[in-house]
């Protein structure tokens, strides 16, 4: 956890300039993930997308997604294909692993080695699909762990700025992801 956070910072000053992008710039964010056309993405270029969990497809702590998110994700796995839909998150488990089997076989739920910042699970990607980094589009509500982790892939990146938050089920999990959103935003 030490070294991840190290690592963290470090990158983070290094790609300090493309992380306030993302803060500022509204072509590189979306208020939630409903907000994204799947076809607008694939007429562009995407063919990938890699989805984070918590706060973007679903409250922190949750295992399951709601039926607009549900909706959300047929489409995509109907635009971009099966088998080039990803869950990159850095809170795995087997019980959203076998959710996401269950319901949604076009996609695939990644067990990261080494948690986001480190850009090891979407080179891992981009390694498995033989796409080009172009081609590949990571949606993270997260400035230092999602998005950094793009940005040192070299792939494109969402920045999610009004996240999924369940106050009434996690609240003492959901009141550590904000004070971090809102320290990021303020290192940034």
């Amino acid at each position: 956890m030490i070294n991840r956070i190290k690592y963290a910072l470090t990158m983070a000053f290094r790609y300090r300039k493309a992380l306030s992008a993302y803060r500022r710039n509204k072509a590189l964010q979306c208020q939630s993930i409903l907000t994204l056309d799947p076809i607008h993405l694939r007429a562009g270029g995407i063919k990938i997308i890699a989805l984070d969990f918590d706060g973007v497809l679903a409250s922190h702590g949750a295992t399951e997604i709601g039926l607009e998110m549900r909706n959300w994700l047929n489409l995509c796995i109907q635009i971009f294909a099966p088998g080039h839909v990803f869950i990159l998150t850095n809170k795995p488990s087997t019980e959203r692993a076998d959710y996401f089997s269950a319901h949604f076989r076009g996609v695939k739920f990644i067990f990261p080695k080494r948690k986001k910042p480190y850009p090891d699970s979407i080179l891992s990607i981009l390694q498995k699909t033989q796409m080009s980094p172009s081609e590949l589009l990571v949606v993270d509500d997260r400035l230092l762990t999602g998005i950094l982790a793009a940005i040192i892939a070299g792939v494109r990146g969402c920045y999610i700025t009004e996240p999924l938050v369940d106050l009434h089920k996690h609240s003492l999990s959901e009141l550590f992801i904000m004070s971090l959103r809102k320290l990021e935003r303020w290192l940034l």
